[in-house]
């Protein structure tokens, strides 16, 4: 089974905290395809490198995975194999989930030290240079990754992307929150699909019919079937992926990093996802300008999977973006809201000041939502608890 062995490969840097942190983390892959595009995907919270599927398919042509375990060491990233402008994908499972290494200590999962991960594996593959994708979780690594090495990033496509921190809480409301409950209830490969389609697809999409059947009974055997096969999560995987989405952030010279870097973004994201919200998405687009393009589809948060086409259409056109080196001016779709050369110093001052008390309002809310949801869920533990509490029967006292 191919496996990358991340501290062989992060020894050789100078960090040597990170170097011993990472002794033993092995790292699960696969490659499909053969061509001279390079093409890293980096999977979000909970999933495997198998839910690239739609995109595995369009870009390198098949799901089979490559035989080649080993790949022979040296610079790969021009390699052409026979094929005629194909692609080469990788795919893996992070760190916690799947069959790579699951770290029992939440400090050993940041974006940051995931990022190093993915890293590592293009260090394996020989790969110079590569077009980075991730989703969710995976976009906030592959923003980590952009930020710490832009010099061997082609492209970057951010797909139902936040800014971490706050950013991660979803919408709230009702549903919800009665989602949410449900997730912390499921302990059974039947209980987690039912609750991870109402997350990952909008209710418009589950409802549609192929044929007798709706979408949402055909995905729920298939999700079943799926989790039965790579079995639940660890307990040590999901809160140390959790920590990681928590304590994301990416600082103003992360960001700058890569908006100056020279290769096109895209950030693609579905108007009803409940989990990302699109707002966190639009801004982080907007802090990259005049890198990014926002495409907006009608999906939810596994909009890679409900909106496949658009999404693999939007990725080709990012990779022809890149190949073709065209303006980035042309590329992105957004105005620039920060044009110095407009505005005096009073209206940009009104306009710092007015965004920042907008922030605070923002995070504000956001606070008492995450404690109010913290109330709920604490309530609902102390009522089971009692429940649980038997009775005791005090006989009649003696006179």
């Amino acid at each position: 089974m191919p496996f990358c062995s991340v501290g062989t490969y992060q020894n050789q840097n100078k960090d040597g905290e990170t170097t011993k942190s990472n002794n033993g983390i092995k790292i699960f892959y696969r490659t499909y395809g053969k061509g001279p595009v390079k093409v890293l995907m980096i999977i979000g919270l909970a999933g495997t490198h198998d839910s690239w599927g739609p995109q595995i398919k369009a870009l390198a042509g098949t799901v089979t995975p490559n035989d080649d375990v080993s790949p022979p060491s040296g610079d790969r990233s021009n390699e052409n194999d026979g094929g005629d402008g194909g692609a080469e994908v990788c795919a893996f499972d992070n760190r916690g989930v799947g069959q790579s290494s699951v770290p029992t200590k939440k400090s050993e999962y940041t974006t940051k030290i995931m990022a190093k991960d993915a890293i590592a594996i293009m260090d394996h593959l020989g790969w110079k240079r590569a077009h980075v994708f991730g989703h969710s979780m995976g976009a906030m690594i592959a923003c980590k990754l952009a930020a710490m090495v832009p010099e061997r990033v082609l492209s970057l496509a951010l797909l139902n992307v936040t800014g971490g921190g706050y950013e991660c809480i979803p919408k709230i409301d009702r549903k919800t929150l009665s989602i949410a409950m449900r997730f912390l209830r499921a302990k059974t490969p039947e209980e987690r699909a039912a609750v991870d389609l109402d997350t990952h697809y909008s209710q418009e999409y589950l409802e549609e019919y192929v044929g007798h059947k709706t979408r949402r009974s055909i995905l729920y055997q298939e999700y079943v079937k799926g989790i039965s096969a790579t079995g639940m999560q660890s307990t040590y995987g999901f809160d140390g992926q959790v920590n990681a989405c928590w304590t994301h952030n990416m600082s103003r010279t992360e960001i700058e990093s890569i908006r100056v870097a020279g290769f096109p973004v895209s950030v693609i994201h579905g108007r009803h996802d409940i989990i990302a919200q699109l707002c966190h998405a639009k801004r982080l687009a907007e802090k990259l300008y005049p890198s990014a393009r926002m495409v907006e589809l009608n999906g939810g948060h596994l909009v890679s999977h409900e909106r496949s086409e658009e999404v693999n259409k939007a990725l080709f056109d990012l990779i022809k973006a890149s190949e073709a080196k065209i303006s980035l001016y042309e590329w992105t779709n957004l105005s620039n809201k920060s044009s110095g050369c407009k505005v005096t110093w009073i209206s940009c001052w009104r306009t710092i000041s007015s965004s920042f008390i907008v922030e605070s309002v923002e995070k504000l809310h956001y606070f008492l939502i995450y404690f109010f949801g913290l109330f709920v869920l604490s309530f609902e533990h102390i009522r089971r608890c009692m429940k649980r509490l038997k009775p005791v029967r005090v006989g009649s006292a003696l006179t």
